[in-house]
């Protein structure tokens, strides 16, 4: 319990990193400054072109929730939200669908095998192969969430480089969308937890004093705290030197959520919670910082969603604490190979021999579909904001 007690300490502590600058008063202050000079007139838009992880995945997995379990269709699941046929669409489909633009995955596969832009198949889509997003996905790191167990998770820096690889540079009327960085918390996170542990344990075991455990833990905290400044400046050098040097006019970039305001966040100790936050701030933080003077649009999604989280009728949700897909029905349906609720291998189609849906939940007025990712209604919600952020840049209509 006392361990858990100084993660105050170091929430505090690492919040301090983010403030701290160095000179007399005339010093520039890191964070004082923002992105400059994005287009404010309306775009004329042939592609939505993102990069990131799970929250922007059209279904670069599908092939894992196969319902004939050979890798092909039909699926009963692929993404990770609300499953349910044509209708279990994510906000980047959303958006697009918006423009009147249809956008499919650049990727597809599972397991050691992919496919390049399946929808080529078909010539009429063989340009809509623009959502790069994968979960899993870290900004640099190839290695991401998943990776061990046959994910693909490309990094944000590769999604850009199979981008340009393929159309050789980005055109002016490209929406292009950036927003990563959740999965680095999550592994930050997941490191410190694992010192935490282990800290607590020498205590308890009496190899290291309350002290040092102490000691440990702020050690591996303020780690965490410079692994996410690290991948904020590499995701804003990416941005600088890949999007913008390379063509890119219309680019917005996504800040993270508070991804405290979550059930897996909700299900931490309330002293645990400060260091998940503070994580998501330093990216934030630092990738506005990179991105200081440049010309992107920058997206608040931690005042978006923190608006939907504390006022969740105002967004038609009835329940935003627990998740709307049944990890035990999950489990059910594969076998028990996923234990652990993922949204990726739940379908909301009701009466549907793989419906994976807890009972009473609704896809639509809940608004998360598994620990952290949000259900088609939550999806919708999201696309409403970034399309309502769009039109006050004066990109669209």
């Amino acid at each position: 319990m006392r361990l858990q007690k100084n993660w105050i300490a170091v929430a505090a502590l690492a919040t301090s990193l983010l403030t701290a600058c160095g000179g007399g008063d005339d010093a520039y202050i890191p964070g004082t400054a923002a992105p400059a000079g994005a287009p404010t007139t309306a775009g004329s838009f042939t592609a939505v072109v993102s990069f990131g992880d799970s929250l922007s995945d059209v279904g670069a997995y599908a092939p894992a929730t196969s319902l004939m379990g050979n890798g092909m269709a039909p699926f009963f699941g692929g993404k990770f939200t609300t499953n349910d046929g044509t209708n279990g669409t994510v906000w980047v489909e959303n958006l697009a669908t918006a423009l009147g633009l249809v956008v499919t995955p650049a990727e597809v596969g599972f397991a050691g095998t992919s496919v390049a832009c399946p929808a080529a198949a078909n010539p009429a889509l063989a340009n809509t192969c623009t959502a790069y997003g994968q979960g899993g996905a870290r900004v640099t790191d190839p290695n991401g969430i998943g990776k061990d167990g046959g994910a693909l998770t490309v990094p944000v820096k590769t999604q850009i480089a199979n981008h340009l690889a393929r159309f050789g540079s980005f055109k002016a009327t490209d929406l292009i969308f950036v927003y990563g960085g959740s999965n680095d918390v999550f592994v930050q996170f997941g490191g410190v937890g694992a010192a935490a542990a282990q800290a607590q344990a020498d205590a308890m075991a009496g190899l290291i004093t309350s002290a040092e455990a102490t000691v440990r833990v702020q050690q591996a905290a303020l780690t965490a705290e410079v692994g996410m400044q690290q991948a904020a400046r590499e995701m804003a050098g990416y941005i600088k030197d890949e999007i913008l040097a390379k063509g890119g006019v219309y680019v917005a970039v996504m800040g993270l959520s508070d991804i405290a305001d979550t059930p897996f966040g909700n299900s931490l100790p309330a002293t645990l919670r400060p260091v998940l936050s503070s994580l998501s701030n330093t990216f934030n933080f630092w990738l506005r910082e990179g991105l200081n003077g440049q010309p992107v649009q920058w997206i608040d999604t931690w005042a978006i969603f923190k608006n939907s989280y504390n006022n969740p009728a105002a967004f038609g949700f009835t329940n935003n604490t627990v998740p709307a897909c049944d990890a035990a029905k999950i489990s059910a349906i594969t076998g028990g190979a996923v234990t652990d609720g993922s949204s990726l291998f739940c379908s909301s189609t009701a009466g549907a021999p793989y419906n994976g849906l807890r009972d009473g939940a609704s896809a639509t007025t809940w608004q998360f579909a598994d620990s952290v990712h949000p259900t088609t209604g939550g999806h919708k919600a999201m696309s409403d904001a970034f399309l309502a952020e769009l039109q006050g840049f004066g990109w669209v209509p």
